[in-house]
């Protein structure tokens, strides 16, 4: 059985902005959120009440002024559990999305993320459980899986796949090796 974060935030289907040709944070508010099974709930002033935002399948390459279009287009952009950015060519993981406390699940497969250690910004996130890296250049790096695991200790599901006891174990023996090897690189240069 599963956790439910309990909030305050009144919530409705998600804001669904996935294959819209957005380009850039400012083109969301040109577009309408697509209608799914559960019509879009919105508060007094117009803004929609959801806690789940997709904009996966653009062609976004940053996502500068996030913070902002969410406070246009969401009742209560803090509540926000769910983002999807996947499927756009974003390079690296903007420290926005850390400021977003509640945040439990983010999609940011099929990316041009190269950087390993952009995953770094991510500890930020207490509530965080599942994350999707796959698709991005960093998928290929030594010890991937056991690097953000070791990060991440939260993890439920990394990549689509369930963070099993092995996996742990793994990451805690990765993790214990390497900064074994950088303690010896730093009395090296000392």
């Amino acid at each position: 059985m599963s956790k439910r974060i309990d909030n305050d935030c009144a919530s409705g289907p998600p804001v669904d902005l996935a294959f819209r040709c957005i380009n850039t944070m400012e083109d969301v508010l040109q577009e309408d959120a697509r209608e799914g099974a559960k019509p879009m709930k919105r508060c007094e002033n117009g803004r929609l009440m959801s806690q789940a935002l997709r904009l996966n399948n653009n062609t976004l390459t940053d996502i500068h002024g996030f913070r902002e279009i969410a406070e246009k287009l969401l009742s209560d952009p803090s509540c926000l559990c769910w983002i999807d950015l996947s499927f756009n060519d974003l390079p690296n993981i903007d420290p926005v999305l850390t400021t977003f406390r509640h945040l439990s699940v983010l999609n940011l497969h099929g990316n041009s993320i190269s950087n390993l250690s952009e995953v770094d910004k991510l500890a930020a996130l207490p509530n965080l459980k599942s994350l999707t890296l796959h698709g991005n250049p960093i998928e290929t790096e030594k010890g991937y899986r056991s690097y953000i695991l070791s990060l991440l200790p939260n993890l439920k599901s990394l990549d689509f796949s369930a963070v099993t006891k092995q996996d742990r174990v793994s990451a805690a023996v990765w993790s214990r090796m390497n900064l074994k090897a950088r303690r010896v690189k730093r009395s090296k240069k000392e």
